[in-house]
């Protein structure tokens, strides 16, 4: 039964890796909005329901690593070493990952024309402003919960924000001086210059509670 299962489970996600790699060949060559479903769906050789029940929107196959990205920030808090705040363990993510080299913090023309693509798109634009306060919702929760903290503390939606907006804007400033200058390196610099000083305003903001 279990050598089934994991066949049927790489069976879906085969199914789902090639849906969402036709749907990003078909945005680059023609850009998001001139694309169907029922495009997506021929070029893949599977039935417009496939597409559906493994992205219920159009928008979820560009953002298709998402939920990839949350996990990593959530880990990052929950298997934090003792004595490292929730806040500073965001901000060690994000030097580990520059150090890794991962694939989450690469800056290149694939990560400019994305962001291009996403910016050309009001579909785009709004999905990724929806999919950002759901993370900073999902993102207070998690800051609560390993903190021994309610649900519904604001201090844990106060610190929820202030790092998805640094990490926003640590990004959006990288990939900036990434376009200007081709220069991988210097765009790291800056996206963890900024992460540092964007952590650093956090602690000071969240100073003297569980999250600092």
């Amino acid at each position: 039964m279990n050598e089934k299962a994991d066949r049927r489970t790489r069976k879906r996600l085969a199914t789902r890796q090639s849906i969402s790699d036709t749907a990003t060949r078909l945005f680059l060559e023609r850009g998001f909005d001139s694309v169907t479903i029922d495009e997506i769906a021929a070029a893949a050789d599977v039935g417009r329901m496939t597409v559906f029940n493994h992205f219920p929107r159009k928008e979820d196959m560009f953002f298709d690593r998402e939920e990839e990205i949350q996990a990593l920030a959530f880990d990052a808090i929950r298997k934090r070493r003792p004595g490292v705040s929730p806040i500073e363990a965001t901000r060690k993510l994000a030097h580990d990952l520059v150090t890794q080299d991962h694939e989450f913090v690469m800056l290149s023309a694939d990560t400019s024309w994305f962001i291009k693509t996403a910016m050309a798109s009001e579909a785009l634009k709004a999905r990724a402003r929806e999919m950002r306060d759901d993370f900073t919702r999902a993102l207070a929760i998690v800051l609560a919960d390993t903190s021994n903290r309610p649900t519904g503390d604001p201090n844990a939606h106060l610190a929820a924000g202030l790092i998805v907006s640094t990490w926003n804007v640590a990004f959006s400033e990288a990939q900036k001086l990434f376009d200007r200058t081709r220069d991988a390196s210097a765009a790291k610099r800056c996206f963890l210059a900024v992460i540092d000083r964007g952590t650093a305003g956090a602690a000071a903001a969240l100073a003297k509670t569980a999250y600092a």
